[in-house]
Protein backbone atom coordinates (compact mmCIF):
# COMPACT_ATOMS: atom_id res chain seq x y z
CA UNK A 1 0.00 0.00 0.00
CA UNK A 2 1.65 3.61 -0.81
CA UNK A 3 0.58 6.97 0.33
CA UNK A 4 0.94 10.17 -1.74
CA UNK A 5 2.12 12.96 -0.23
CA UNK A 6 -0.72 15.99 0.09
CA UNK A 7 0.20 18.92 -2.55
CA UNK A 8 1.02 22.24 -0.97
CA UNK A 9 -1.03 24.64 0.18
CA UNK A 10 -2.26 26.28 -2.89
CA UNK A 11 -2.20 23.71 -5.46
CA UNK A 12 0.76 21.20 -7.28
CA UNK A 13 2.41 23.76 -9.38
CA UNK A 14 2.22 26.86 -7.06
CA UNK A 15 5.49 28.47 -5.25
CA UNK A 16 4.42 31.05 -3.54
CA UNK A 17 7.17 32.86 -1.37
CA UNK A 18 6.53 33.48 2.01
CA UNK A 19 6.14 36.72 3.51
CA UNK A 20 8.98 37.82 5.82
CA UNK A 21 8.64 39.10 9.12
CA UNK A 22 9.99 42.48 7.67
CA UNK A 23 7.13 42.39 5.21
CA UNK A 24 4.70 41.49 7.97
CA UNK A 25 5.45 44.64 10.03
CA UNK A 26 5.51 47.38 7.33
CA UNK A 27 1.81 45.97 6.23
CA UNK A 28 0.80 46.61 9.94
CA UNK A 29 2.24 50.06 9.16
CA UNK A 30 0.04 50.80 6.73
CA UNK A 31 -2.79 52.78 6.03
CA UNK A 32 -4.57 49.96 4.63
CA UNK A 33 -4.18 47.77 7.47
CA UNK A 34 -5.18 50.45 10.22
CA UNK A 35 -7.85 51.43 8.12
CA UNK A 36 -8.86 47.53 8.35
CA UNK A 37 -8.17 47.66 12.23
CA UNK A 38 -10.21 50.35 13.07
CA UNK A 39 -13.32 49.14 10.95
CA UNK A 40 -13.13 46.11 12.88
CA UNK A 41 -13.05 47.97 16.49
CA UNK A 42 -15.22 50.66 15.73
CA UNK A 43 -18.18 47.42 15.37
CA UNK A 44 -16.70 44.93 17.72
CA UNK A 45 -16.09 46.84 20.86
CA UNK A 46 -18.96 48.82 20.87
CA UNK A 47 -21.10 46.18 20.13
CA UNK A 48 -19.38 43.76 22.78
CA UNK A 49 -19.61 46.84 25.67
CA UNK A 50 -23.34 47.05 24.76
CA UNK A 51 -24.30 43.04 25.03
CA UNK A 52 -21.54 42.71 28.19
CA UNK A 53 -23.95 45.57 29.69
CA UNK A 54 -27.20 44.02 28.76
CA UNK A 55 -25.58 41.03 30.38
CA UNK A 56 -24.83 42.36 33.56
CA UNK A 57 -28.27 43.89 33.73
CA UNK A 58 -30.00 41.07 33.12
CA UNK A 59 -27.73 39.22 36.14
CA UNK A 60 -28.50 42.07 38.30
CA UNK A 61 -32.13 42.43 37.61
CA UNK A 62 -32.02 38.63 38.47
CA UNK A 63 -30.33 39.31 41.85
CA UNK A 64 -31.65 42.33 43.08
CA UNK A 65 -35.50 42.66 41.81
CA UNK A 66 -36.89 39.58 42.15
CA UNK A 67 -40.56 41.10 42.13
CA UNK A 68 -39.86 42.48 38.84
CA UNK A 69 -38.43 39.66 37.51
CA UNK A 70 -41.46 37.19 38.40
CA UNK A 71 -44.06 39.53 37.61
CA UNK A 72 -45.98 37.65 34.97
CA UNK A 73 -46.94 38.79 31.81
CA UNK A 74 -48.79 36.24 30.63
CA UNK A 75 -49.89 32.41 31.55
CA UNK A 76 -46.65 31.11 33.05
CA UNK A 77 -44.41 33.40 31.21
CA UNK A 78 -42.50 35.47 33.51
CA UNK A 79 -40.34 39.15 32.89
CA UNK A 80 -37.29 37.13 33.39
CA UNK A 81 -37.72 34.34 30.88
CA UNK A 82 -38.67 37.15 28.31
CA UNK A 83 -35.07 38.73 29.00
CA UNK A 84 -33.72 35.52 29.35
CA UNK A 85 -34.33 34.61 25.72
CA UNK A 86 -33.74 37.60 24.87
CA UNK A 87 -30.41 37.08 25.39
CA UNK A 88 -30.30 34.52 23.26
CA UNK A 89 -32.00 36.12 20.59
CA UNK A 90 -28.99 39.03 21.10
CA UNK A 91 -26.34 36.85 21.10
CA UNK A 92 -27.66 35.27 17.25
CA UNK A 93 -27.90 38.97 16.13
CA UNK A 94 -25.24 40.23 16.39
CA UNK A 95 -23.22 37.37 15.13
CA UNK A 96 -25.99 38.07 12.70
CA UNK A 97 -24.70 41.96 12.12
CA UNK A 98 -20.95 40.64 12.51
CA UNK A 99 -21.25 38.23 9.36
CA UNK A 100 -22.66 41.23 7.09
CA UNK A 101 -20.31 43.66 8.36
CA UNK A 102 -17.19 41.37 8.19
CA UNK A 103 -18.68 40.35 4.62
CA UNK A 104 -19.24 43.88 3.30
CA UNK A 105 -15.89 45.98 5.51
CA UNK A 106 -13.59 43.52 6.65
CA UNK A 107 -12.85 40.70 3.99
CA UNK A 108 -12.51 42.88 1.07
CA UNK A 109 -9.72 44.68 2.62
CA UNK A 110 -8.54 41.83 4.27
CA UNK A 111 -8.50 39.99 0.79
CA UNK A 112 -6.66 43.33 -0.53
CA UNK A 113 -3.82 43.26 1.67
CA UNK A 114 -3.37 39.58 1.50
CA UNK A 115 -3.41 39.98 -2.34
CA UNK A 116 -0.68 42.35 -2.31
CA UNK A 117 1.39 40.47 0.00
CA UNK A 118 1.10 37.14 -1.99
CA UNK A 119 2.45 39.47 -4.89
CA UNK A 120 5.51 40.46 -3.54
CA UNK A 121 4.23 44.04 -3.70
Amino acid sequence: MTTEAAPPPGGAGTSAASPTAEEFEAVQQSPEFAALRSSHRSFAFPLTAAFVAWYLLYVLLSNYAGGLMGTRLFGNVNVALVLGLGQFATTFLIAWLYARHAAAKLDPKADAIKARMESGR
